[in-house]
């Protein structure tokens, strides 16, 4: 048994649309094929020895028991490890349940499907699943408890903590997307112009200056000093000379720590010895030159959080502690108070267990005391010198009993400082009365505070400080999104994005869009290459200049990863041919329809998808959409157009030359395809056809108009600058190169049928196939250029993808023979010696059709030719 490979989905995807995150494993079951649970000795009872939880997992029988029921039936290991992973994940505080298990269309090999909440613990899960699921099998001893630790620390370390992580969450339920931009806490929010971003509680509108004074304890200290806020009296020090000085002004109990310290660290409190002072001193330098020493207030430690400089909610915190009964020692009562099921590992509950660590067993050496020490009945016994939830502190909410003039003096903090999410940590006896009545004072100022001690209290009521964060960047309910429409099919893809793109952009919008040759923002190439995956739309969606988005989604970047986008507001499926057949588990034009149709499931109830009515399968995806349909169609007497026209529907139908939009029983005729150089005076039928769902969509939007639709189809002209390896001609003094990126059986067809009406005496096909496609498919490229070309140059791409160049001219040749075998063949493997052999030995006149694999590559060489000729 043995992983052959493990893909992470990040969007909707060919298994879900709603279940972004999930771990695609394949899986090589070797000789456990012939093996099902049922026939393997003590099996399902090792497994419920070490997994007794999986009781829940109710499976296919709908209840309790009802995985083991399936083991005991018998079942494939392929379902056992989907299962195992779910349960990992689950044992290590990450809840997820979705799976799906199912056969590749290889003998003995499954897809393993289940979902993830942290993509690294994801992908660790699959491959211990496999492992335990190995030693199972084996009768061999596992330690269960070594993986589901390492998926803890995983998941500690990889998560978006508590106070991003319940940003991110609000931001979710406003409908708000969002984009991680890093492996730690930068998140974006929202696409393109609109977005703002966060790190940790910081946000964009944070301003710089703000964080640096509240980052310098000293000057936020002289700023409330001078604006009469109560603070420790105190002095900035950097010597023991210093030091001394400060003790003899200042006296005992003292509080030393550096000066740009955060989270507590390096800071010593209740000094009250020249000793202690010293350690505290060192202890601080490690941190930073500049040391504040200042008087200890006593009282209890507050924080006040203050959102948009208003009052949110405030907390009182207490150190991790422990309370003697005068019979157990310490380590015991940490023990037992980490028995608290409210506390977990790292952030995965409401309260995090007590470690022992180096300040713990400093505080307990203080006191004289020692783990083994037995505290008297009701002593409390601290163990750490702050009050943070991450090292086991408690918080409780005390948001309903600050006094309003507390609540003014914070919010009157906030502005001093400028911190538009500020936490203001108290200590004073209460905040029921005034701080400046009662001794207490502002200890300090917080730039991105802590939200978990508000959203988790162990005590009093849950406070959501997420919402007027989202409130704060997204005022009036505004969600953040710029409009996207998003194009999939087979063919014509590429150049109906640039077609739709130049639209939009006739019309005023600032857009960024992807296509199979490069990612372009404002019509500037950014990205080359294949640019049609999550990576480069999110490329799109990640630039702020973008205000609409125009995103070609391929079939390579939907298997690999899912969709970029969970939502968008129009959805174009161009047509469904068979290209591609046999790879990732796409072995039908059914299958491939359904992974095609991820992307118009995406629409928004309120958006559009554009589908093709003279395609059956395309046509057939609107049964299961949720969203609104425009149609369109080479034929406006198709009955499927006059249907759903008749019932009020918006459609775009080529008729009497001219491209028109229905509006239920009423038309608009929007230009004449001759008026389309794209069309080429309507001889490009397939280009007439990627006309249609551009007009279409483009239309749905009420800032773009019949007048801008109309002047960006004037104004797209084809070429190899707006439409690389689409229609490219080249132009020699006696002969023309014809460069297009018909890679399939489909695109051949459709651009033979365009050839064939133009006005050549000779017409010269230089084909190829690729590797990677099904024999058949490979036949196909071969049998239909024998049809329409005079003479055949086969040549191979660059990547063979898995084959010899041979067995790929072989099958060209096959498919020649079987339809024309007495059209003239020549060989010429590679790609530049081919267009070399054509720019030599061209017949006068002529037309040299070439097939580009590497769209790049090819246009370049026949540039090079062009310029030789000129410049001869």
């Amino acid at each position: 048994m043995r992983i052959e490979e493990i893909k992470v989905l990040r969007g909707p995807n060919y298994w879900s649309i709603r279940r972004n995150k999930l771990i695609q494993m394949k899986l090589n079951l070797e000789e456990l094929e012939q093996r099902p649970t049922n026939t393997i000795d003590g099996f399902r009872k090792r497994l419920e020895t070490l997994f007794p939880s999986m009781y829940s997992h109710r499976c296919s029988v709908g209840e309790p028991g009802g995985f083991f029921q399936r083991v005991d039936e018998g079942t494939w290991m392929g379902h056992v490890i989907e299962h195992i992973a779910l349960e990992l994940q689950t044992l290590a505080g990450m809840d997820t349940g979705f799976g799906r298990t199912r056969g590749s269309g290889e003998d003995g090999k499954y897809f393993v499907v289940f979902s993830y909440m942290e993509e690294d613990a994801g992908t660790y899960a699959a491959k211990a699943s496999v492992r335990i699921a190995q030693a199972l099998v084996d009768n061999v001893p596992y330690d269960l408890e070594e993986d589901i630790q390492q998926l803890r620390e995983i998941r500690e370390d990889t998560r978006l903590g508590p106070s991003t992580g319940c940003i991110v969450d609000e931001a979710a339920k406003r409908g708000i997307p969002h984009l991680r931009l890093n492996k730690h806490s930068l998140v974006q929010l929202g696409y393109g112009v609109h977005q703002k971003r966060i790190r940790a509680t910081i946000a964009s509108t944070t301003g710089n200056i703000a964080v640096d004074i509240a980052c310098d304890k000293e000057e936020t200290k002289n700023l409330l000093e001078a604006a009469e806020i109560p603070v420790p009296k105190g002095t900035v020090i950097r010597t023991e000379l210093g030091l001394k000085e400060a003790i003899e002004k200042f006296g005992y109990p003292l509080v030393i720590k550096p000066i740009d310290g955060n989270h507590g660290k390096g800071n010593t409190t209740n000094i009250t010895n020249w000793e202690q002072a010293l350690k505290a001193f060192d202890n601080a330098k490690q941190y930073g030159r500049s040391i504040i020493v200042e008087k200890f207030i006593t009282g209890f430690d507050f924080r006040i959080l203050v959102i948009n400089y208003k009052f949110i909610c405030a907390a009182l915190r207490t150190p991790a502690a422990v309370t003697g009964d005068g019979e157990h020692t310490i380590q015991w009562l940490i023990d037992e108070t980490n028995k608290d099921p409210r506390r977990g590992y790292g952030h995965e509950k409401v309260l995090t267990q007590i470690t022992v660590d180096h300040s713990t067993m400093k505080m307990l050496e203080e006191k004289g005391y020692t783990l083994e020490t037995v505290p008297a009945a009701g002593e409390l016994v601290l163990l750490k010198t702050t009050a943070n939830l991450s090292t086991g502190g408690t918080s409780t909410d005390i948001t309903d009993e600050v006094h309003p003039a507390n609540i003014v003096m914070c919010e009157r903090i906030a502005k001093i400082i400028g911190l538009d999410i500020c936490g203001i940590d108290i200590m004073a006896q209460d905040l029921r009365t005034p701080v400046n009545e009662n001794g207490g004072a502002i200890l300090e100022v917080n730039a991105a505070p802590g939200f978990r001690m508000h959203i988790e209290p162990a005590e009093g009521l849950p406070r959501n400080v997420a919402e007027p964060v989202i409130d704060m960047l997204f005022p009036d309910r505004s969600n953040g999104r710029i409009p996207i429409i998003a194009i999939t099919g087979t063919n014509g893809k590429t150049t109906t994005t640039r077609l739709t793109a130049h639209i939009s952009k006739s019309a005023g919008k600032k857009v960024g869009y992807t296509t199979s040759d490069g990612v372009y923002i404002q019509n500037q190439l950014l990205m080359k290459g294949d640019c049609t995956g999550p990576l480069s739309a999110q490329f799109v969606l990640k630039d702020p200049t973008v205000d609409f988005a125009v995103l070609e989604c391929a079939r390579g970047g939907i298997l690999k990863s899912g969709l970029a986008f969970q939502h968008c507001d129009v959805a174009i499926v161009t047509n469904v041919a068979s290209d591609h057949m046999g790879l990732g588990g796409i072995n039908t034009l059914e299958q491939m329809a359904r992974l095609k149709a991820v992307v118009p499931e995406t629409v928004f109830p309120h958006g559009y998808a554009v589908l093709n009515a003279d395609d059956d399968l395309v046509y057939a995806m609107k049964s299961a959409l949720k969203c609104n349909i425009a149609l369109f169609s080479m034929d406006e007497n198709n009955p499927r157009i006059q249907e759903h026209c008749k019932a009020g529907g918006l459609a775009t139908v080529y008729e009497n030359g001219f491209i028109s939009l229905l509006k239920g029983t009423w038309k608009i005729r929007v230009i004449h395809v001759k008026d389309i150089p794209l069309t080429f005076e309507g001889k490009a039928v397939h280009n007439i056809a990627n006309t249609l769902p551009s007009v279409m969509a483009t239309y749905l939007f009420k800032s773009i108009t019949i007048e801008d639709i109309r002047s960006g189809l004037q104004t797209f002209i084809a070429g190899s600058a707006t439409t690389p390896g689409r229609l490219n001609f080249f132009h020699f003094k006696n002969f023309t190169f014809l460069a297009d990126f018909a890679h399939n059986p489909h695109g051949l067809q459709l651009l033979c049928e365009f050839v064939e009406k133009l006005d050549y005496p000779y017409k010269v096909g230089v084909i190829s196939g690729t590797g990677d496609r099904r024999d058949e498919d490979i036949k196909a490229l071969g049998s239909i250029s024998a049809k329409y070309f005079d003479e055949i140059i086969i040549r191979c791409d660059k990547n063979l993808r898995g084959r010899t160049a041979e067995e790929i001219i072989s099958l060209l040749q096959e498919g020649i023979n079987e339809v024309n075998p007495k059209v003239p063949q020549t060989v010429i493997a590679n790609e530049n010696l081919a267009l070399e052999y054509v720019y030599t030995n061209h017949k006068p006149g002529a037309l040299y059709t070439i097939m580009c694999d590497v769209v790049a590559g090819a246009l370049d060489k026949i540039k090079e030719l062009k310029d030789r000729e000129n410049n001869g």
